[in-house]
């Protein structure tokens, strides 16, 4: 009978060695000064006051050296913090809520798709599918415009619906910072579906008065990531004018975007996107990092061309014969692959510890040079992150980047709940994330945030925060009367 080996897998603690070599590599630098700057200290030890005394003298340092040495450190100390980049401080962001109003469960949704879709049969029953594996609860909201029958999707709604979402989240963020209109500098605004003339911040300016010199950017057609675009934007000009403010305000439009046609890929949007909008004030005053609640670390945008089915793929129907009916696109990050992997590529560097650096390094030489078979390494982003906001647009995107990025339920779940309780509310998804785990109690002092957002183009932009205190009790945050009751199962499928 043949000697059967034991498993070493259990026997040898794999995730201890792994341990441990991270721990090693990581702090490398430590390992080697700890001995030389013990030696040192028992040479000097060993030596008696006068060696010592005779030592200095050897050195033969004048006036004048000690002077020029002493106007070299101040100059190049000068030097740096004048090339430094200016710290951003998040001071505080405000989520909208829609009323309950608003809402619409799906009974009613579908009610409405097969009243507005008489005679399309077909059409009303690919509605029916994608909601039943949307990842959507029963609270989402549409706006007002959407509840008539059949819908009024005019600029006057569309205005309405951005008055209301827009100057309600301004409001809440200014109740909550105790700013005035009259202190903001920067106003940047981004909605992809909407861009009326006059523009919204235009609105916005007007609305609450603020100053005519105030530098304002309305950004359109950028998709689902323009949020992390405005904060790009919006991070670059505080750079260039000292002692400002900038509000910077997410949302999209959902009137103007009903689609009333036969065309599957239009009818996404219809079963996916709800009411949602956020407002973000930014600080470069140094007296704001006392009530920050975050400071900005790291933007990273990258765009990948893609042709018009880039979106369209992300949802397909499968053959009649299927069992699954209508299913998320396997191919969902092939189409956003390229811009998602050239983020990670860019952000690993700045945001990963010399240990997984190196395993990463060490497997693309062997994929070069011995065999190109060997499966790429996949960095641990979670040696870099305490939590992750990836955009909530539907659930085969974060069922994919948890998978690539090997994370954990925990890791998600933020991103499964928003989807969830307020549906893809596009730009804005990630500050409902952020909210979440505000919500939860889970943001320490010194936690280290990655939000990823995924938008048409294709695009992949994320933004690093960091946690300047630990943030508990919030009573002002879209989760509060609700937060008890989740997180919540949702099934792969509701049958409707």
């Amino acid at each position: 009978m043949p000697t059967t080996l034991p498993d070493f897998s259990n026997s040898v603690k794999l995730k201890y060695v792994k341990l441990g070599y991270q721990y090693l590599v990581n702090h490398i630098i430590t390992f080697l000064l700890i001995p030389i700057m013990a030696g040192v200290l028992l040479q000097i030890l060993q030596l008696g006051p006068d060696e010592i005394l005779n030592l200095w003298r050897s050195l033969k340092l004048d006036l004048i050296q000690i002077l020029c040495s002493a106007f070299l450190i101040v100059f190049i100390s000068t030097v740096y913090f004048m090339m430094k980049p200016r710290t951003i401080h998040l001071v505080d962001y405000a989520c909208y809520k829609p009323p309950v109003t608003c809402r619409v469960p799906f009974a009613t949704f579908m009610e409405h798709s097969r009243l507005n879709n008489m005679d399309e049969p077909k059409s009303v029953a690919f509605q029916m599918r994608i909601l039943e594996r949307s990842g959507l609860g029963e609270e989402t909201c549409l706006p007002p415009a959407n509840h008539y029958i059949p819908p009024r999707p005019t600029i006057e709604a569309s205005r309405a619906e951005a008055e209301l979402m827009i100057f309600t989240s301004i409001d809440l963020l200014m109740k909550k910072t105790g700013i005035k209109p009259k202190d903001i500098d920067i106003l940047v605004l981004n909605c992809s579906m909407f861009s009326p003339t006059p523009s919204m911040t235009a609105m916005v300016v007007n609305k609450y008065k603020m100053r005519g010199n105030i530098r304002t950017f309305n950004l359109s057609g950028m998709g689902c990531s323009a949020g992390v675009i405005s904060l790009d934007l919006a991070r670059d000009l505080l750079q260039v004018h000292p002692n400002s403010y900038a509000l910077v305000i997410s949302t999209e439009i959902i009137t103007p975007s009903y689609y009333s046609g036969t065309e599957r890929a239009m009818l996404l949007p219809n079963c996916l996107f709800r009411m949602g909008a956020a407002a973000i004030l930014l600080s470069n005053r140094r007296r704001d990092r006392w009530r920050a609640k975050y400071n900005l670390v790291h933007v990273v945008r990258t765009h990948k061309g893609a042709d018009d089915k880039a979106f369209r793929c992300v949802y397909e129907e499968e053959d009649s014969k299927g069992k699954k009916g209508v299913n998320l696109s396997k191919d969902l990050m092939a189409i956003a692959g390229e811009a998602l992997k050239s983020n990670i590529t860019t952000m690993g560097p700045l945001v990963l510890p010399a240990s997984e650096q190196l395993l990463f390094l060490f497997t693309l030489i062997g994929r070069k040079l011995i065999n190109p078979k060997w499966k790429p390494y996949i960095p641990d982003f979670k040696q870099a992150f305490d939590h992750f906001c990836i955009h909530a647009g539907g659930r085969a995107v974060i069922d994919e980047l948890q998978k690539n990025l090997q994370l954990s339920a925990e890791h998600v779940e933020a991103s499964r709940m928003t989807l969830h309780r307020f549906g893809n509310t596009s730009s804005s998804s990630l500050w409902y994330e952020l909210s979440y785990i505000e919500a939860k109690g889970r943001m320490k002092k010194g936690d280290r945030v990655w939000q990823i957002a995924f938008g048409s183009g294709f695009k992949c932009n994320s933004a690093v925060w960091k946690c300047n205190r630990t943030i508990k009790n919030i009573t002002d945050n879209p989760w509060f009367d609700c937060i008890d009751k989740y997180p919540v199962h949702i099934p792969e499928v509701v049958k409707l």
